[in-house]
């Protein structure tokens, strides 16, 4: 397959037998952009433990990810005003459930308090398979509504690792600050390491790479990101 002339060109930049420091790769990267838009930034972490089939969390990335998440939140009474002033987008009750029985998905976040799961169950086949279906172990099925909305609507994010053991996280945009960006790998990679299971003995990370959508992936000595 033939390369454009911008994509080999930035490519050729990237030292493939060398471990970066944090701090001159994210440098390495705004170099390489080539394109017209603002890219995401990607981070791609491979895990070598047997387990990694189960490895799911959440991080909260503090400089955001640059985009804006529209937050739904299923729940009824005086809940309703918390999430309103926490700044959902989206609530209701008995009227959301059915609206999203027709169809509608406008949104990429679910939150619901505990006694409205019975009904937002219902919702598996819709909600699940985009995995939107809220959780008690990702804190989205709880009675602190203010606090996940905000924590939602501020930077937090879900991740898993797929079938080959990397897990793959867009965690903000190339026209962040650097210091922006480096925080946020930092975040996303120590929450990473925190959610080690425990059976998992000995070397847990292979490899980190980091990237713009368009460019070309950067390895990370990933022993230096660590708190």
């Amino acid at each position: 397959m033939k390369r454009g002339k911008k994509i080999v060109t930035a490519r050729a930049r990237v030292d493939r037998n060398k471990l970066y420091n944090l701090d001159e790769a994210v440098t390495l990267m705004k170099e390489c952009k080539y394109s017209k838009f603002d890219e995401t930034v990607d981070m791609q972490v491979k895990l070598i433990h047997k387990s990694y089939q189960n490895i799911r969390g959440s991080a909260s990335l503090p400089a955001g990810t640059g985009k804006e998440k529209k937050v739904l939140v299923i729940c009824k009474g005086d809940k309703q005003k918390e999430a309103q002033n926490a700044g959902a987008d989206y609530v209701g009750a008995e009227d959301m459930i059915e609206k999203i029985k027709t169809g509608w998905i406008d949104f990429q976040a679910v939150v619901a308090t505990p006694d409205m799961m019975k009904e937002v169950g219902k919702l598996g086949p819709m909600l699940g398979k985009k995995g939107l279906m809220p959780k008690p172990k990702s804190g989205t099925v709880t009675e602190d509504i203010a606090g996940i909305v905000k924590e939602l609507k501020g930077g937090r994010v879900e991740y898993k690792s797929d079938k080959t053991g990397v897990i793959h996280m867009g965690i903000g945009k190339l026209s962040f600050p650097d210091d922006a960006i480096i925080s946020n790998i930092k975040a996303f990679y120590n929450q990473i390491v925190k959610d080690k299971p425990s059976d998992a003995k000995g070397n847990y990370i292979k490899s980190v790479f980091v990237s713009s959508s368009m460019g070309p992936g950067i390895k990370l000595n990933y022993k230096g990101i660590e708190k």
